[in-house]
């Protein structure tokens, strides 16, 4: 067993543990608690933390980074995403593959040690298993007019089974989003997830106002935009509702789904979400950079919502950070206290993920999946430190177990 000491642990369990020693065998946790005073690698003035979690983005994407620019109305936004993707029609275009590939190294450089990652391709699935950084896939569907959606999750399920996943990197079926996804599909999505269990799905919800308008009145950009892509139904008819409330009442939200977005949610969405036990997955830089606004990160504390962060795709986001991510929302949310955003970056997120017994905490039998980060001199409040912006050159990991195998290039 080696044991580390650090200036303090975080456990996340427990409150932080000033002048903590952690033990590791092998790749699990042995023992955390107070210096003893025993022999131990002294690591200084660092925090010792289980590694984060980000709990949203789309590694297949990477290639886009740069090439779509700020949205002053998400439609623009996805219609540019659209185009742009369309200008690579093979996924296995070594360009995607690569960008992916080297977005991996840059997720575990800063520190995270589990995603959630959203594919349309499965690219991703052996890219992540081959370096080592355990992940919830979501195979995700669109098709608001799919002919026959069960066929279609029957082979999406096919896909999911030969994709090479393993033990930690899983593969679920998920809808992409209430305005491209029918009530058939939603449904078939759920028996899937259902069959599956302890599956985890995961949906776009509540991200823009034109989401909201399209839902209520059938009308908008969104109508625009899928009869100008042929794919408009004209059986569907709009529910009059919220986002929320719209996929309750088709029976597919509970505690297995993630809500990813959530800009547009009021108290009674969050109240809905709640009472159901789920997770909203917020991505406060991505929704200022497509157009839908900041999300109301103290409304989801304040109505008992658990909440995750991802970071999103990097055709939206700066960069795969989720130091960053933190930072901007307590940027958004100065009221939420910072262990309760630290939280939701590893323990949260972990367990929204279906992680719960392996990651997101410091804890004997727990994987060894932990990072140091440096603490300057004169910081007394480690927790706030923590979510004001780490810089990447101050993170590093402790033991081998979360070290990634393979390098950037």
């Amino acid at each position: 067993m080696i044991s580390y000491r650090a200036d303090w642990v975080l456990p996340i369990s427990e409150a932080p543990i000033p002048g903590g020693v952690v033990g590791v065998d092998g790749d699990r946790i042995a023992q955390v608690g107070v210096d003893a005073g025993g022999e131990a690698v002294d690591l200084g003035r660092v925090a010792i933390l289980p590694s984060l979690v980000n709990a949203h983005t789309h590694l297949e994407l990477s290639y886009l980074h740069g090439r779509i620019p700020r949205g002053e109305h998400f439609v623009q936004w996805v219609s540019t995403l659209i185009a742009a993707r369309r200008d690579y029609p093979d996924p296995a275009d070594e360009r995607i593959v690569g960008a992916a590939r080297n977005a991996i190294v840059d997720v575990k450089n800063s520190g995270t040690g589990l995603v959630g990652d959203v594919s349309n391709t499965l690219i991703t699935v052996p890219l992540l298993r081959d370096a080592g950084l355990p992940a919830q896939v979501f195979y995700e569907l669109l098709g608001f007019n799919a002919p026959d959606p069960e066929a279609r999750v029957r082979q999406a399920r096919a896909l999911a089974r030969g994709s090479a996943a393993s033990r930690d990197v899983r593969v679920a079926l998920a809808p992409h989003a209430p305005y491209s996804v029918s009530p058939a599909m939603f449904a078939a999505i759920r028996a899937d997830v259902d069959a599956h269990a302890p599956a985890v799905s995961t949906v776009h919800l509540g991200e823009s106002p034109e989401e909201v308008e399209f839902l209520r009145r059938g009308s908008g950009p969104f109508r625009t935009l899928l009869e100008n892509v042929g794919a408009w139904n004209e059986e569907w008819h709009a529910p009059g509702t919220s986002p929320v409330a719209y996929l309750s009442e088709l029976g597919f939200l509970d505690r297995s789904v993630l809500a990813v977005h959530g800009v547009q949610f009021d108290g009674g969405d969050l109240s809905t979400l709640a009472a159901l036990g789920m997770t909203v997955v917020s991505c406060p830089r991505s929704n200022q950079y497509v157009g839908v606004g900041p999300p109301p990160i103290e409304a989801f504390y304040a109505m008992d919502v658990d909440v995750a962060f991802g970071t999103d795709s990097l055709a939206s986001a700066p960069d795969l950070n989720l130091f960053a991510e933190l930072a901007e929302a307590r940027r958004l949310a100065p009221r939420v206290p910072a262990r309760r955003l630290i939280e939701s970056a590893t323990r949260v997120g972990a367990r929204a993920l279906g992680f719960a017994a392996e990651l997101g905490t410091i804890e004997a039998g727990k994987r060894a999946s932990l990072i140091a980060v440096r603490v300057p001199e004169g910081v007394s409040d480690v927790e706030e430190y923590l979510v004001s912006g780490v810089r990447l050159d101050t993170i590093r990991w402790v033991s081998e177990a979360g070290q990634h195998k393979g390098t950037r290039h």
